[in-house]
């Protein structure tokens, strides 16, 4: 496949850029431990709810929490915790999510500097909120590579619907088949088929390969592998 056309590349974040189980698996036993008081039993039942097996500190493959916005997240622990509302619930869940830990897939500033170099226009498009997306990317010294970036909160809505990747098209003036969309989960793939977008996916999530082959144009193991690939044809990196 040629990817010579590409003029822009738009990341998801989590499960892309940085693994998602070495930021999120501490940010749920954070998170539902302070909404539980402490108390253990409360915490697995809250981790059941949003798909967090508790006991063995991973997410279930169909955890809301793999692609789903903080408000997709907080309407599934609702119910749960009727002291809470939902604007306290997102407001909780964003700064545990600001603090918590992140683990670059590969060394990431080296890497958005090699794609800059080839004139590549870097978005990324995440169901996280703004807030601690940007506290993310700006600790691994990355915030400024990028020309675009969105949360579920930025005013365009969350994937699996397109409306961030239209505005990165927009924002830097590229069409949308020459833009190339990575992410690890269906809604990532979901959103840059949508509008038109190349789709590659990536195994840094909890998606297995074999679920990406099937929608995905093509899937690598990492996004290191992006740079061979560009180069030189998806053939070539497999």
């Amino acid at each position: 496949m040629d990817l010579s056309h590409i003029r822009g590349i738009v990341f998801d974040k989590d499960g892309t850029l940085f693994g998602f189980n070495a930021t999120w698996t501490v940010w749920a036993k954070t998170f539902l431990t302070d909404l539980a008081k402490g108390n253990l039993q409360i915490a697995t039942d809250l981790g059941q709810a949003i798909g967090y097996d508790f006991e063995a500190e991973a997410f279930l493959p169909t955890s809301v929490a793999i692609a789903g916005t903080p408000e997709d997240i907080a309407d599934a622990l609702l119910p749960h915790v009727p002291d809470r509302s939902k604007k306290d619930l997102i407001w909780v869940m964003n700064v545990a999510a600001s603090e918590a830990p992140q683990a670059e897939v590969t060394p990431l500033a080296a890497f958005l500097s090699k794609l800059r170099d080839r004139g590549l226009m870097l978005g990324v498009a995440t169901n996280d909120a703004e807030m601690p997306a940007r506290t993310h990317l700006r600790s691994a010294n990355i915030e400024g590579q990028f020309a675009f970036i969105a949360g579920s909160d930025s005013g365009f809505g969350g994937k699996p619907s397109a409306g961030q990747l239209q505005a990165f098209c927009q924002q830097v003036g590229l069409t949308p088949d020459e833009v190339l969309m990575v992410g690890d989960s269906s809604h990532d793939i979901a959103a840059g088929r949508a509008l038109g977008c190349l789709t590659c996916g990536v195994l840094t999530g909890l998606a297995a390969r074999k679920d990406l082959e099937q929608i995905a144009d093509f899937v690598l193991p990492d996004i290191s592998h992006l740079l061979v690939a560009l180069g030189k044809g998806i053939e070539a990196d497999q």
